[in-house]
């Protein structure tokens, strides 16, 4: 009730509810929402130069590696005419990055590149500000990285309605991308069909299978790199090896105390959690089919081998050298993944996650004839007579 009276005030007062609901949610509200772009600039030369850099080497591998994908019109010229796709990017694309328990630029970039790479016209950033008003710099630092083309200051429901609706200063887009909390996960459900999703973003989860050639010492690391994450992110582990099943627990203890994030950790260890042992890696493989992972970490001797047999996971890691932390920030996929087995039916953001295709039908008087009598039958048996009155006038024309 609470997202749906954000959604119906924004949609009906505009800025004026937007504002009005980020001062109750978020405190103080600037002049105007929308960030200017030397602010950007500003915040990206104020941020450590080495983070800066990092976020570079990020962003160069993230376009390297989507700049492989984009799909391209075709057209077949036939005997009956020429038929074929036009692949066209969306106009504007709105992306939502979360400033909750941290700022998360590393999404921003993960979402942003790849619809550059598939040429959106415009890109749309929305982030909620802190109690002083102000997104987070190294949020801002990303958007001039990814040379976005607009920043507006405002988070939660308000800013997916803003985003769907439009209201005098922020544009309605086409699609809305990126996690949230609650709220903005369930504004995004609302207002699918105002405008596309990429997903419903929910916890985070990976899962590792592990033989008893894994090192037990990455083997926890990896498990506490996914849990570091929230108290309800799922961390699990399948394995071959009772060994390493039984000591697994003391090592993620041993690791994990000398962590900042060690009580999350640990509460998200214990809430969701698990080992699992099992009697061959092909039952590994049906469990993780099965679970659909948002990460699937192959921790194995031969990694390679285990890849045909996998069906449902958004990302597969292999080997010990492909961990999770690895794709997260720079491996080049966008980490932006479908969760809680919805990896058996979507993919991770990619290029076509920004692109359409239109069909194209340039048929000639050879197809109206030689394809007429099928078009009049099947028309004609679902009641659609004026289908079929549409191709018997123009057989007629040419006989």
């Amino acid at each position: 009730q609470v997202v749906d009276r954000i959604l119906g005030d924004v949609r009906t007062d505009g800025d004026a509810a937007v504002r009005r609901y980020t001062e109750a949610f978020d405190g103080e509200v600037g002049e105007t929402f929308e960030v200017p772009r030397e602010h950007w600039v500003a915040c990206r030369e104020s941020l450590d130069p080495d983070l800066v850099a990092a976020m570079r080497t990020a962003a160069d591998r993230i376009h390297t590696f989507h700049q492989r994908e984009p799909a391209h019109s075709w057209f077949d010229q036939t005997p009956l005419g020429t038929f074929g796709q036009m692949i066209r990017p969306l106009e504007r694309v709105g992306i939502y990055t979360p400033g909750g328990l941290a700022a998360y630029p590393s999404s921003l970039l993960m979402t942003a590149i790849p619809a550059k790479v598939a040429g959106v016209e415009e890109i749309v950033i929305a982030a909620p500000p802190g109690r002083d008003g102000q997104v987070a710099p190294t949020i801002l630092a990303a958007a001039d990285i990814a040379a976005v083309d607009r920043v507006f200051a405002v988070g939660g429901a308000q800013a997916i309605a803003a985003l769907a609706y439009g209201t005098k200063t922020i544009p309605n887009v086409d699609k809305i991308c990126g996690p949230g909390n609650i709220f903005v996960v369930l504004a995004k459900q609302a207002v699918y069909g105002v405008v596309d999703l990429d997903q419903l973003p929910g916890p985070t989860e990976t899962m590792l299978i592990a033989d008893e050639s894994a090192d037990l010492e990455l083997v926890a690391a990896d498990l506490i790199a996914q849990a570091e994450h929230d108290t309800i992110a799922t961390a699990i582990l399948i394995t071959t090896s009772p060994t390493l099943a039984k000591s697994i627990p003391q090592e993620l203890e041993r690791q994990a105390q000398k962590l900042d994030r060690a009580e999350i950790i640990r509460q998200s260890l214990s809430s969701t959690g698990r080992v699992v042992v099992v009697d061959n890696l092909d039952q590994a493989v049906a469990l993780a089919n099965a679970f659909a992972p948002e990460h699937l970490c192959l921790l194995v001797k031969t990694p390679w081998e285990l890849l045909p047999s996998i069906r449902h996971a958004a990302g597969v890691f292999i080997g010990e050298d492909s961990p999770e932390a690895l794709g997260d920030y720079a491996a080049g996929p966008s980490h932006v993944m479908p969760t809680g087995g919805t990896a058996r039916y979507s993919s991770p953001i990619h290029v076509g996650e920004f692109q359409k295709v239109i069909s194209l039908i340039g048929a000639n008087s050879r197809a109206v004839e030689e394809l007429g009598d099928a078009v009049e039958l099947l028309a004609n048996a679902e009641g659609l007579t004026g289908h079929a009155s549409a191709i018997r006038r123009r057989r007629q024309r040419t006989s």
